[in-house]
């Protein structure tokens, strides 16, 4: 079990629906990173922008962008994050996938897709919460418009970070930095948000704002609105006991059935 957990989060412009120039800007990116990390986060649907074209761009857990993230994982001895368009089984799904130095791979498919842009009616929900463990913290990855549900979100389980990769555009972003510090403080956790920067394909504008959060809803980065930028973030385990066993405000959280 570590202490520290350090965190490169990549923010950055994506290429429209276009994979493998994508892996190649983001391998360029990593490459760049001179000191040790111990995980590196992209963007949602870091392969090609946040597309309903899934038929065009869709791989399979066996497909090049997966044999790329076990590649970095392995080479770099880092977990990556960050989601893409998977077919399984004749269903599409905005998939974050955790790629571990191991090869072990975390799956999460997306709960909340974005009825606004008529995500439900191409990628079909997740119907499963994930926590997995990484050098002793456990961390809850989400995508996107799950940020907007806490209930989904709660801790429950007691896990040590809380991560969205998003594509979420320009014109909504202050709710974006408004809920990652809610969650945050509301769970008494890390809480980090990965966002994309530029213009996709339909001429949406995403200003960035990616943000890491403390459990008291402090901000821990630096990165700027529009900024093309890898940032690492250090996380303290020993702030999390501290403030829990001084505050004990999850004790006191709310009992419930969540159905799906």
């Amino acid at each position: 079990m570590q202490n520290t957990l350090k965190i490169a989060i990549i923010q950055t412009h994506l290429i429209w629906e276009d994979p493998q120039a994508n892996r190649k800007h983001f391998e360029e990116r990593i490459n760049t990173i001179s000191n040790e990390v111990d995980m590196i986060i992209l963007p949602e649907m870091f392969t090609s922008g946040f597309t309903m074209n899934a038929l065009k761009i869709a791989e399979t857990m066996h497909g090049a962008t997966i044999n790329w993230l076990k590649s970095i994982a392995k080479d770099k001895d880092v977990a990556i994050i960050g989601s893409l368009v998977i077919t399984e089984n004749n269903n599409y799904y905005n998939r974050l996938i955790c790629a571990k130095p191991s090869g072990d791979l975390i799956q999460y498919d997306k709960r909340h897709t974005f009825t606004l842009a008529g995500e439900h009616n191409v990628y079909t929900a997740g119907t499963e919460k994930v926590i997995f463990n990484y050098l002793g913290w456990n961390i809850c990855p989400l995508i996107c418009y799950d940020l907007r549900f806490p209930v989904w979100a709660r801790n429950t389980e007691d896990y040590d970070v809380l991560l969205y990769v998003a594509n979420w555009p320009k014109p909504r972003i202050n709710a974006w930095d408004a809920l990652l510090k809610a969650r945050a403080i509301e769970n008494m956790c890390y809480c980090i948000g990965v966002n994309r920067i530029g213009l996709d394909g339909l001429n949406y504008e995403y200003s960035g704002h990616s943000g890491a959060y403390d459990v008291l809803g402090n901000r821990l980065d630096s990165i700027s609105e529009n900024e093309e930028k890898v940032e690492i973030i250090s996380l303290d385990k020993s702030m999390i006991s501290k403030y829990r066993a001084k505050l004990n405000f999850l004790n006191d959280r709310d009992n419930f059935n969540l159905k799906v």
